[in-house]
């Protein structure tokens, strides 16, 4: 009987060593898990309740910050400027992410150069993108509107025009599309040749063979990108407020102008947290955001099963 417990006692004692070092290595992710994101996140919970302003202590309000967020003009301007960016920015990039990804799929002299040309933008520094970009938008000296000007079109206003300025960022998002249209690649080369063959053999032309072999295959990517663009467009935030503060003189030095048409949702938080010190107020916006974020992405999911193939799948 002692000879057979010794072995048990010793795996225990070994097991428990083990955990101790595991614990003891992973600890620093632990410890900044907890500081940095389970804290702030409960926090941000309790503040969205009360009325507090860094400087006084919170007070409990209960629900008067959401009730307050319903008759508040500027939120459902910027909800609605965000969702202008979901329904059309979303989709167009997407779409042209993944037209880029298939002609970079073409087996042509020097592809991995393209490859590589096209993906470029996608790692330059947001910041910097947008500063780029507020030149080339310039209504007086942008290459864009110099380019239309000398075929005699005139060119907009873009960040200076409010029925412009969101299309100008949709833009800016498509020029940096690098990063979804090589998800769409790596997904693209996936396929199987041989669905292409037995659809050519069945006399498919290229529209046939898109529609019934690469969008079905391409699906579980295309969902991907799908729930990834949603959740970081209705967090869209640095390329407005670089492009709309302080960068070309008048109006426009406000974060969210001109007359308020960039006015996302993101940005009036963060106006509400760390500009007007409303930090219960712009808690309960973030958790509102999340409530919606978290709908649509569960509708997406509860919708996916009647679009989505995944082969194997029964």
């Amino acid at each position: 009987m002692a000879s057979s417990v010794g072995p048990l006692v010793i795996h225990s004692m070994n097991f428990q060593a083990a955990s101790g070092w595991g614990l003891l290595f992973a600890s620093p992710w632990l410890l900044g898990f907890l500081i940095f994101v389970l804290y702030p996140l409960v926090a941000s919970l309790y503040y969205s309740f009360t009325d507090y302003n860094i400087i006084k202590s919170p007070q409990w309000v209960g629900l008067d910050n959401a009730r307050a967020l319903l008759t508040d003009s500027l939120f459902w301007t910027s909800m609605g400027n965000t969702l202008y960016l979901v329904v059309f920015g979303l989709p167009a990039g997407l779409a042209v992410s993944l037209l880029l990804a298939i002609l970079l799929n073409q087996k042509v002299a020097a592809m991995p150069l393209f490859r590589t040309i096209f993906y470029l933008p996608s790692i330059m520094p947001a910041v910097a993108s947008a500063l780029l970009f507020l030149w080339v938008l310039n209504p007086q000296y942008g290459m864009i509107n110099l380019a239309l000007r000398s075929v005699g079109i005139a060119g907009p206003g873009w960040m200076t025009d409010p029925a412009w300025s969101k299309p100008a960022l949709i833009i800016l998002g498509l020029w940096t599309s690098g990063g979804t249209m090589l998800i769409y690649l790596a997904g693209l080369q996936g396929i199987p040749a041989h669905l292409y063959e037995a659809a050519m053999i069945d006399g498919a032309n290229w529209w046939h063979k898109f529609w019934h072999v690469t969008i079905p295959m391409l699906s579980p990517t295309i969902f991907f990108n799908l729930i990834i663009g949603l959740i970081g467009t209705f967090q869209y935030f640095t390329e407005a407020y670089i492009m709309t503060t302080g960068n070309s003189g008048g109006s426009n030095d406000i974060p969210g102008g001109p007359l308020n048409s960039t006015l996302f949702y993101s940005i009036y938080l963060f106006q509400n947290g760390f500009a007007y010190f409303k930090m219960g107020y712009a808690s309960a916006m973030a958790w509102i955001l999340f409530l919606i974020v978290l709908a649509a992405t569960l509708l997406i999911f509860k919708t996916s099963s009647r679009w989505v193939y995944y082969e194997g799948a029964h």
